[in-house]
């Protein structure tokens, strides 16, 4: 059954695309047919994976919109990860889905069309609050959420939580985790103590502040990649494997 992940903050700069990359090349190791989708407008996602912008296509209705979307889709240097990449355009996407029936549910009904083709599908969703944020939300099994050990990146999580809880939307599926952290700052020393108590829902895995991971700009590809080896990487790794396992649970025992 296709699988749909997304990796969403309200802050941008925040390590959001990183884990997109990295996870989608994870999934794709693990056997998994996976589709990254890049739905922030500059485009980070594709340029990691040396692809450029979508070609621009008329998104005046759910077929239109999923025809064009399919059309776009690139192969990657990995056979079996695929990419569609962002365009500019895509910042017009709330106003085109406000135009269509059921205007939250419609990413969802298109993403349904790649049931047969992937097993998983990767959303890099842009950073903010909007009908398309919504649409990506309905859309996923999970939502990774990057949080920096800092009074104002717990701010944000919390808003992203009551965001949840106004529309009814399930909380659930909100998965943060610890993002560009730095052992020696006793204030991220101690959000990352103390915030897993508040919601238990963090993944134990914490993402270090690097330059290695800054260095995929230059590589145009997943850290896991070419660094497989050195402690970023290592700890990407990690990440990914729990996301894996809330993907695949294992079975309970008596």
């Amino acid at each position: 059954m296709l699988k749909v992940l997304s990796t969403y903050s309200i802050k941008g700069g925040v390590g959001k695309t990183a884990l997109a990359v990295n996870l989608a090349y994870a999934l794709w190791e693990a056997g998994k047919r996976t589709l990254l989708i890049d739905l922030d407008p500059q485009g980070a996602a594709a340029f990691y994976f040396l692809i450029g912008p979508a070609e621009k296509f008329r998104m005046k209705d759910p077929r239109s919109l999923a025809g064009g979307l399919r059309q776009n889709i690139r192969k990657s240097d990995f056979p079996g990860l695929d990419i569609l990449p962002s365009n500019l355009a895509y910042r017009r996407l709330d106003i085109v889905l406000d135009r269509m029936e059921k205007p939250r549910k419609q990413l969802r009904l298109v993403l349904d069309t790649f049931q047969n083709d992937y097993d998983a599908i990767v959303l890099d969703a842009p950073p903010n609050i909007t009908l398309l944020s919504e649409n990506i939300f309905r859309a996923s099994d999970l939502i990774l959420v990057p949080v920096i050990p800092t009074v104002l990146s717990r701010r944000t999580f919390e808003q992203l939580l009551a965001f949840f809880l106004s529309k009814g939307l399930p909380a659930g599926i909100l998965v943060p985790f610890f993002s560009m952290t730095h052992a020696r700052n006793k204030m991220h020393r101690e959000i990352m103590e103390s915030l897993p108590r508040e919601y238990p829902a963090f993944l134990k895995t914490a993402i270090p502040y690097s330059a290695e991971i800054e260095k995929m700009g230059l590589r145009r590809m997943p850290l896991l990649a070419y660094a497989a080896g050195k402690p970023p990487a290592l700890a990407y790794r990690a990440l990914c494997t729990e996301i894996l396992a809330h993907l695949d649970p294992a079975p309970q025992t008596d």
